[in-house]
């Protein structure tokens, strides 16, 4: 998903803060070095606690720590640019009642774009567990060094689609490359719903 850029809310600035901010940034690096990027979350007792003890609300310090537990969402996103070729894919693959395409990737001089294509039959009724389905959330893992994220999709009757950023770009030759998309029933959760699908090139 694209973010929107960010824009300082206010020129203001409190100088005295500064060490305090500064700390403030050496305790976070602190913090993820600790936990080793798996901070989990702090106890609702403890959270209490720290907003009484601090003059604190509650749910500032849940925002606060929710923000935290979703670090990597605020690294840098790599935009295509420079469209070079499209390499065609052409693979599928069925599981249950719906049915995988990549068709290609879309290579640009920054990045790679793919996209996973879903098909199911709407004619047979919308059982309960084919609904849902369809509302799942994809993310795609290729393995080290390539960076994905999901960049836009959609979903209507019977198909739907989505759309994932690469970068670094893949090479143009992709044999060997395998694509991995992991199902979450929502995005930004930390738990799969166990079912994958893969695609090799």
């Amino acid at each position: 998903m694209k973010r929107t850029p960010f824009v300082r809310p206010t020129d203001h600035y409190e100088e005295r803060l500064h060490a305090i901010d500064e700390q403030l940034c050496r305790l976070l690096k602190q913090r993820k070095e600790l936990s080793n990027g798996n901070p989990g979350f702090p106890p609702s007792e403890a959270i209490a606690r720290w907003a009484a003890e601090n003059n604190l609300y509650e749910d500032f310090l849940n925002s606060m720590f929710g923000m935290l537990r979703n670090e990597s969402f605020f690294k840098p996103q790599v935009e295509p640019t420079g469209f070079r070729m499209h390499i065609p894919v052409l693979k599928s693959c069925e599981q249950g009642s719906f049915y995988f395409t990549l068709t290609s990737v879309r290579q640009y001089r920054n990045a790679s774009v793919v996209t996973l294509y879903i098909d199911w039959d709407v004619n047979d009724g919308e059982e309960p567990m084919i609904a849902s389905r369809k509302r799942q959330h994809y993310e795609l893992t290729i393995g080290e060094p390539y960076d994905c994220r999901f960049d836009t999709g959609g979903s209507g009757a019977g198909s739907g689609h989505y759309n994932y950023v690469i970068s670094p770009p893949l090479p143009d030759n992709l044999e060997g490359i395998e694509f991995i998309f992991t199902e979450f029933g929502r995005p930004f959760a930390e738990q799969g719903t166990g079912n994958e699908i893969r695609i090799k090139a």
